[in-house]
């Protein structure tokens, strides 16, 4: 798509205020594809003073028309799947087969969701002699990651619109186009000027502006956790809520009687997914000690499978970044068995789909999120040891159980501090609660719970 050389605020693209610019790279041959303008803190406070001022029309608006205008939204993405689907390859570097499976369609799954909730969500119910009353928090800052472009970017900001909100956007500066095109498809839609308003630019200037802006009732952040902690802190000072899904270091449990293959193979999928970009990955495999070696061995042949299936990094610094964990975990006495740090390809930001075995909990690679193609394969000696090392880091983001009976696996899953468990494989459901324990972060995103985030409750007494 063509870039913009604006932004969109109150229902139409103006320029920027500044002259300064974001090149956007493509990650897969390190070419300049467009440019983007860089916001400055005067174009967020034109953005938050659009959405302040159409808030109270929208806020007002009848759930059953702010869901007929989602159900549009639904629509025109739906229309547009190639192009979305094209951008993404074109600015993240995912393969098109992957942009077009996941990052084209699972943002329009989120989209038709909210239309349907906000048509049937009860906005107002009887408790005793009250009424209580589930409103808009207002208007809503939303700061959005690259490594699923539009659908971090939907996941906030369709149950923002279904809640009543106004909303001000700042994607993040890697993926820019996605933004763009997302703008464009809310204009089509039909939504009223100023209810959804998007500027670009760098999140330690206009991140931080629409963070601090006194004007912005919510700020809901999607990122790293120590972005996340500054968030919250500016957020705090001003008693401003804040939604925070952040970073990630999830356990794959595979118990004794699972089947071992099964749990292996698609486990090293899930990490290699999206070249590891994803904050949920299950990047530490737990296998109990009579399995181990059967269960590294598997991992290492399967992800020799994903050398010349997977995209590159989305930048030099996060391809660097991967490769000084890779190199940390050797240094620490991890055993690399698949991958390293060698590039697989002379141009672009490509990692080789790494494999540790002989990682213990206490290693960086076991403790800090890598957040590219890399697992760490860690030994337990009963279910015991495997819930310790399952709970020991500091996240709490998502996991996965495996059993041959589901029981088994359940009761597992109950004792883990994650936000979700997916148990033997269980499939993405976009209706449920997505979110983090400890820092991972605060809050839901997803179904009826991601609605809850973007309302306050006044209550009447009669």
């Amino acid at each position: 798509m063509k870039a913009h050389g604006g932004f969109y605020i109150d229902g139409a693209w103006h320029p920027a205020a500044g002259r300064d610019t974001i090149d956007v790279v493509n990650p897969a041959d390190e070419q300049i594809v467009a440019q983007v303008p860089a916001g400055t803190p005067e174009d967020v406070d034109t953005a938050v003073r659009a959405a302040r001022r159409a808030l109270p029309g929208w806020a007002a608006t009848p759930p059953a028309v702010r869901a007929e205008r989602l159900a549009a939204l639904r629509d025109v993405l739906a229309a547009r799947k190639d192009e979305i689907a094209g951008t993404v390859t074109e600015e993240l570097g995912s393969p098109l087969a992957f942009s077009q499976a996941v990052h084209a369609s699972v943002p329009i799954a989120v989209a038709a969701s909210y239309a349907e909730i906000a048509a049937g969500h009860a906005f107002e119910e009887k408790v005793g002699n009250s009424t209580v009353l589930h409103e808009p928090i207002g208007v809503v800052g939303a700061i959005t990651p690259w490594n699923y472009p539009l659908h971090q970017i939907v996941a906030k900001v369709a149950p923002a619109l279904a809640a009543g909100c106004t909303i001000v956007l700042k994607p993040a500066e890697d993926t820019p186009l996605t933004a763009q095109l997302f703008a464009e498809a809310v204009h089509e839609a039909g939504f009223p000027a100023g209810v959804f308003n998007l500027v670009t630019g760098i999140g330690r200037v206009a991140g931080q502006a629409l963070a601090e802006h006194p004007g912005v009732d919510l700020v809901s952040f999607t990122g790293s956790t120590a972005v996340g902690r500054q968030i919250a802190v500016t957020a705090g000072a001003a008693v401003k809520k804040v939604a925070l899904e952040l970073g990630g270091k999830s356990a794959n449990v595979i118990l004794p009687s699972a089947d071992l293959a099964k749990a292996v193979n698609v486990g090293v999928a899930n990490v290699m997914s999206n070249s590891g970009q994803t904050c949920s990955a299950w990047t530490r495999m737990l296998v109990h000690a009579d399995q181990y070696d059967e269960a590294v061995e598997l991992a290492a042949k399967a992800a020799a499978k994903y050398a010349d299936r997977i995209g590159p990094l989305v930048n030099a610094r996060q391809r660097d970044r991967v490769r000084g964990y890779i190199e940390k975990g050797v240094a620490e006495g991890a055993r690399l068995v698949a991958g390293g740090t060698e590039s697989p390809r002379e141009r672009g930001y490509f990692v080789s789909p790494t494999v540790f075995a002989d990682v213990t909990p206490e290693m960086t690679i076991a403790q800090e999120e890598i957040f590219g193609p890399v697992l760490s394969i860690l030994r337990y000696t009963d279910e015991e040891d495997a819930l310790r090392i399952a709970n020991g880091t500091v996240y709490g983001l998502a996991g996965a159980v495996w059993a041959a009976e589901e029981a088994e696996a359940v009761a597992f899953a109950r004792r883990m501090d994650t936000g979700q468990v997916d148990i033997n494989g269980g499939r993405f459901n976009p209706l449920a609660p997505f979110g983090g324990y400890k820092q991972s972060g605060v809050g839901r995103e997803l179904g009826t719970h991601g609605l809850a985030e973007y309302l306050q409750t006044k209550s009447l007494q009669f």
